[in-house]
């Protein structure tokens, strides 16, 4: 089943992991000794971030390595986005009456 890259963010757990990696590969004990919860845990937090396409598992010798894949995150950042630009106009608008309170005030 490919999961939504909204399921993977919507763990804090599952953030952290992505923010451990998101510079460096790290091994999945190396991962693990991070957090204070089992290792089968974060063995399945693993599987849903992978299964959303925002890591891979890459193999070297006996060690198994999780390498970031971010460019999923980018759909977040555009659903993000949309309503940012709302904000704004909102926060503008409130600045504008704002201002405009005040200038009746001081007359």
């Amino acid at each position: 089943m490919r999961r939504d890259v909204f399921q993977a963010i919507a763990d804090p757990t599952r953030r952290d992991i992505i923010n451990l990696i998101a510079f460096k590969p790290m091994n999945l004990n190396a991962i693990a000794d991070n957090f204070d919860v089992s290792r089968p845990a974060i063995s399945q937090h693993i599987k849903i971030l992978t299964e959303c396409g925002l890591i891979a598992i890459k193999k070297q010798g006996r060690e198994r390595y999780c390498e970031p894949r971010l460019k999923q995150l980018n759909e977040v950042a555009q659903w993000v986005e949309r309503y940012r630009k709302v904000w704004e106009e909102k926060f503008d608008a409130l600045d504008n009456l704002l201002e405009e309170l005040k200038n009746n005030d001081n007359q």
